[in-house]
């Protein structure tokens, strides 16, 4: 399991501790005033500076020898920040994994806190001027968001039910999208996003920079060599570029280092040839997430 499992896991995957959700916790932390100076300056979050560099220049100066690894390691203690000093507008302790669907729909079933209510997504509206209501928040966070205007949807329910919710994923998984958990701030959690790369900020700053703002899943994809019928249907899912199809095999093959394990491929094959299996248990790929 990832570090995070570690610290906030209670023995098991760290979104999968009720704790994490409770109302209990956020008020422990007191949270209130943090989500809502967050949320009211979100926009924010895309042209903050670190070490006075401007994130629309983030790129080129991480490649810079020297100034590079002191940035890289600056913004990456901003990202995982446990400090009680956290810097909300920066959304410092802000980060989040992938997760297949099935683990999805448990979170929204049986952990996530009510109120649950379905947003528009912050990451589309800033990137490509998208109202798409495509994240479920729930807990403290819900009672934060419906407070601010341009989050709300116009034509669909703010709050909804838990069956609602996974209805709700479900239909995202169908089309192709992502699903996330995230800490905010950690250890947190009150937030399922369904988002695609390159629109998800999260996702955007893993694929392009290396930052660790999205961790991989838990698992790896597997192809089931007897099952495959070379039908290629799921390679247009994987949005990290792990699968490719041999002419010479005459099947689908995974590159397990690349595969973020979200299960869009397995989802979407009418052969039930592609499995997910625990990342730990691939020797090359325990403790990389």
């Amino acid at each position: 399991m990832c570090k995070w499992c570690m610290r906030h896991g209670a023995g098991g995957k760290w979104y999968l501790n009720a704790r994490n959700y409770s109302n209990e916790l956020a008020e422990s932390m007191n949270l209130q005033a943090y989500l809502e100076e967050q949320w009211k300056n979100f926009e924010q979050v895309y042209i903050r500076k670190i070490m006075g560099i401007s994130s629309i220049d983030l790129g080129n100066k991480l490649k810079m020898p020297i100034i590079g690894r002191i940035l890289r390691w600056s913004v990456e203690r901003m990202i995982h920040s446990e400090s009680l000093n956290r810097n909300p507008v920066r959304a410092d302790g802000h980060f989040g994994q992938v997760i297949p669907i099935e683990e999805a729909k448990l979170i929204m079933m049986n952990l996530a806190a009510e109120p649950i209510i379905k947003n528009y997504c912050m990451c589309r509206m800033m990137q490509k001027g998208l109202k798409d209501a495509c994240c479920i928040n729930f807990g403290l966070l819900s009672s934060v968001i419906e407070k601010l205007p341009r989050f709300i949807p116009e034509n669909s329910k703010l709050h909804i039910t838990r069956e609602e919710a996974v209805e709700a994923l479900k239909e995202q998984n169908l089309k192709g999208r992502i699903a996330t958990v995230w800490f905010q701030p950690v250890p947190y959690i009150n937030a399922i996003c369904s988002c695609e790369v390159p629109q998800c900020g999260g996702l955007r700053l893993r694929m392009d920079f290396g930052l660790y703002t999205v961790y991989k899943a838990e698992y790896v994809a597997e192809v089931n060599s007897d099952l495959c019928q070379g039908c290629r249907s799921c390679i247009s899912r994987c949005q990290f570029n792990a699968l490719r199809y041999s002419p010479t095999l005459e099947r689908v093959i995974i590159d397990p280092i690349k595969c973020f394990g979200c299960g869009l491929c397995r989802d979407v094959c009418p052969q039930k040839a592609i499995i997910l299996t625990p990342r730990e248990e691939h020797p090359g790929l325990k403790g990389k997430y």
